[in-house]
């Protein structure tokens, strides 16, 4: 089955049951890059950065190009974010098309509905959560330019290109706006990611949305509530983890772009390519706030979507 850079398709009601572990930890010093990295990281591709800028561990393969499946969605998030006059309030209909699109590519969704409206605000959620294809296509109609969806979408991906380039990003293409690519074309390196995912949470509202461990959003129009949990399991069980999006692609595989604050001090890193994602992620926190944490893996909720 075709993956929107994420598991098949499946749909959310159930209510959250998260479990949180807090632990007493100390906080590094700005030069926790001890040398030769974390041990035993499985990744194809890795990274690890200060979010002041500075480099905690060279990583695996930095700057080799990998696909990287829906963490592609940061960027499609950090466009509409920053595109010039953005209402994060406007209301946009739900299209049958967004719905056919991921039925057609056995894509990972929000289960819009047709004829609702939510937010531009309230898709930034779905896309972000439970890494909704249709709120990607959403998302790229509405804030592309042009006289069809085609164009607009084809736009939207235009954007994408243009602000990697615009940030520095010489290994990043697009070829999507949600991480399914036709033709193989969407990828980037880890330290690409990395500086994506860093210059991301600069933006307030960016770093509310991926911080969320769930989210009940109504529709505007009609009595609907949608209820979407975010599927990164870092986030309430590893303590200061603040997002930011995992991926997973029958050719990116596993992929996980996460970020923790402590005090003033952020973190972020990249694993592509890893069915080990998780614990590597652990083991990369661990080494950057020079720390050992036991591992306890916030659980979805039954019926919940993977990614």
């Amino acid at each position: 089955m075709q993956r929107c850079g994420g598991s098949p398709a499946r749909r959310w009601t159930v209510a959250l049951t998260a479990t949180t572990a807090a632990f007493a930890v100390a906080l590094p010093t700005a030069t926790a890059e001890a040398t030769g990295g974390p041990k035993g990281i499985g990744a194809k591709g890795a990274y690890l950065l200060d979010g002041s800028g500075g480099k905690l561990w060279e990583g695996k393969a930095a700057d080799i190009k990998r696909q990287m499946a829906s963490t592609t969605k940061v960027m499609t998030a950090v466009v509409v974010l920053e595109t010039p006059g953005v209402d994060l309030n406007k209301p946009v209909t739900v299209k049958q098309s967004y719905r056919d699109y991921v039925a057609r590519m056995g894509a990972s969704t929000a289960d819009l509905r047709v004829g609702d409206k939510l937010t531009v605000r309230q898709l930034l959620y779905g896309l972000m959560l439970p890494s909704g294809c249709d709120a990607a296509y959403a998302l790229a109609d509405t804030v592309g330019s042009g006289g069809s969806e085609k164009a607009r979408t084809a736009s939207f991906i235009g954007k994408m290109n243009a602000k990697a380039a615009r940030l520095g990003l010489r290994g990043t293409h697009y070829d999507s706006f949600d991480g399914i690519s036709a033709h193989g074309r969407n990828h980037t390196t880890p330290r690409d990611l990395a500086e994506l995912a860093r210059h991301a949470l600069r933006n307030a509202t960016f770093d509310a949305v991926t911080r969320s461990t769930s989210t009940r959003q109504k529709a505007t129009n009609v009595n609907r509530t949608y209820t979407w949990y975010n599927t990164n399991q870092l986030l309430g069980a590893y303590p200061g983890v603040i997002g930011i999006k995992t991926g997973t692609g029958s050719a990116a595989g596993p992929c996980l772009v996460f970020a923790a604050k402590r005090g003033k001090r952020t973190v972020v890193g990249v694993l592509l390519n890893d069915a080990n994602r998780y614990p590597d992620a652990w083991k990369m926190l661990d080494y950057a706030y020079r720390t050992r944490t036991p591992m306890k893996l916030r659980q979805l909720p039954s019926g919940a979507h993977e990614d």
